[in-house]
């Protein structure tokens, strides 16, 4: 492993890379299919590249809602959708091909880059304890990738909402109802498990489901105990639970360890929200043309997910780890053309990105090609690698309609 204390913030640049792109999505329903059938993802074959001696695999999912799905692929629908989730929601227009059935591996990994679970207490009158406790899974993304927030509904059998929130341009789906976390979200993450530090938000969350489900929490007892389940997640009990409950005995919080990748859709899912593809011309003496283009790929993380990092590494047979000593934040990074050429760019062909960080993808694909081709080291090459870099990531233009 190689550690290089040199990333400063500012330079990480934009990771998040939401944007919006027109699709047609299809729309998914509230109504939950009692059958439940063995169905093949599509993409589940996993296994070997060049990167591991396995041979591919097939993986099966169990789909309790397939007969819920109402697959009708008309643009028109997603604007309807659209316009129902908010009053401040605007139409959204987008560009991105997406895959209509997502990998259950792809979702998991996403989620492990971009959603959270929650546990809200709150001082309630209308309760007999004087407090209600509430339980929320969500994701929230730039406005720009609502047509994968639809798709990740569409996965989990159109249960939640989806808000919009136009004034902040953001995205936001969620499931509160305790029968849908306890019978559908639930069971992913138990048979695709989450693989960051966000496990153990994950097992606290289903022992307050748990408490919840049998009614505890109406209880003084089931209440402290769901006190001291939210005192390990997240970012524990605020100022006015500290206050309200100072007896709390915060439980256990167990750390998640990683000893492998467990299919390469989730390394596409996690890199989907948490990667990011970004194109470097600096000026250089010992380049003829007087500039060196380089190709950099990144996925950043909190450094207690460091191991996972080390785990990538090893995986993908390259890269490095960055690290800021000013905050807590470490990147993996790789930057050598040949590696990128031959591995990053291949596994990716090969697991998609998705939402709207695909289209910074096929444009980092187009200056490698580029690259190959010589063109870099030609004005007239240069000059179009500026322009493509220039609508990438932050500088990407999108327009509502």
């Amino acid at each position: 492993m190689v550690i290089s204390q040199k990333m400063s913030e500012s330079e990480m640049g934009y990771r998040g890379s939401k944007s919006e792109f027109k699709l047609e999505v299809p729309q998914p329903t509230t109504k939950i299919s009692n059958s439940v059938k063995e169905q093949r993802v599509d993409g589940s074959y996993f296994g070997s590249l060049s990167f591991r001696g396995e041979r591919p695999k097939l993986r099966c999912t169990l789909m309790g809602c397939e007969n819920s799905y109402q697959i009708k692929i008309l643009s028109k629908q997603l604007n309807n959708r659209i316009r129902t989730f908010s009053h401040h929601a605007k139409n959204v227009n987008v560009n991105v091909k997406m895959n209509t059935l997502l990998n259950p591996w792809f979702v998991t990994g996403f989620f492990d880059a971009e959603a959270s679970f929650h546990i809200s207490i709150n001082e309630n009158k209308k309760y007999d304890l004087g407090w209600s406790v509430y339980s929320k899974f969500q994701i929230g993304l730039h406005k720009r990738d609502l047509p994968l927030l639809l798709q990740l509904q569409q996965f989990f059998c159109g249960v939640g909402q989806i808000n919009i929130d136009s004034i902040n341009e953001r995205a936001n789906f969620s499931i509160t109802k305790i029968s849908d976390l306890n019978n559908i979200i639930i069971p992913h993450f138990n048979e695709y498990p989450l693989q960051t530090q966000k496990t153990a938000d994950f097992m606290l969350f289903k022992k307050a489901i748990n408490i919840m489900l049998n009614k505890g929490h109406l209880s003084i007892e089931g209440l402290h105990r769901i006190i001291n389940i939210k005192a390990s997640m997240n970012l524990g009990l605020n100022d006015k639970l500290k206050s309200e409950f100072s007896n709390n005995f915060p439980v256990e919080r167990l750390k998640f360890l990683i000893d492998n990748i467990p299919n390469p859709n989730w390394i596409s899912g996690f890199v989907s929200g948490e990667g990011n593809f970004d194109v470097k011309i600096q000026k250089s003496k010992s380049h003829k043309i007087g500039y060196q283009v380089l190709l950099r790929f990144r996925i950043s993380q909190h450094d207690k997910d460091i191991e996972l990092m080390e785990i990538l590494i090893k995986f993908l047979g390259t890269g490095q780890i960055e690290k800021d000593p000013r905050n807590s934040v470490v990147t993996l990074v790789i930057t050598k053309f040949s590696n990128i050429n031959n591995i990053i760019i291949p596994f990716f062909e090969k697991y998609p990105i998705q939402g709207v960080k695909q289209l910074d993808f096929l444009d980092w694909c187009k200056v490698c090609k580029l690259m190959n081709e010589g063109q870099h080291k030609k004005s007239e090459g240069l000059d179009l690698i500026r322009l493509i870099k220039t609508g990438m990531n932050t500088g990407r233009k999108f327009s509502d309609k």
